[in-house]
């Protein structure tokens, strides 16, 4: 029974591995943006959004993620640029740099988080939406994708 068990175990953790480890890195070449995306969770592309860039969502649609980048030929701060789209009342996280901001909250049971690098001439973006119930779950995986935001 002991055996059993930990070769059930070592299986389960073998495949939490590779799943944690199924990541790619996706490019805008029109940008230069780049960001790491888990692929064994956003598995469907979901359209695509404004400016450059490509949507996607878990096979149950309970999450999504969006990579974006857009012009900035007016040279927008990033707190200049997070004022001009308006964010929603209510935003619990937010931090504004002269590089990038990041705002996050929740909004019927998911929570949303935007973080938008700022440098030549585009804005790189990722947003996220997961379920509020999940976010120890979501975490490590929004901090890695989030971090991971870069341009050329």
């Amino acid at each position: 029974m002991k055996t059993t068990l930990a070769a059930t175990l070592a299986l389960l953790a073998t495949l939490s591995a590779a799943r944690a480890e199924s990541w790619t890195t996706y490019r805008i070449a029109e940008s230069g943006t780049s960001i790491d995306i888990p692929t064994s969770l956003f598995t469907e592309m979901a359209g695509k959004p404004d400016g450059y860039g490509q949507r996607f969502r878990t096979s149950d649609g309970r999450a999504d993620f969006t990579i974006q980048a857009v012009s900035n030929r007016q040279g927008l701060s990033p707190a200049q640029f997070l004022a001009e789209k308006n964010p929603p009342s209510g935003i619990i996280y937010k931090r504004i740099t002269p590089r990038f901001f990041v705002v996050s909250s929740i909004k019927r049971d998911k929570i949303w988080y935007n973080r938008c690098n700022l440098s030549r001439g585009y804005v790189h973006c990722v947003l996220i939406n997961y379920p509020a119930a999940e976010k120890r779950r979501w975490d490590r995986i929004v901090t890695r994708i989030s971090h991971s935001l870069s341009a050329d």
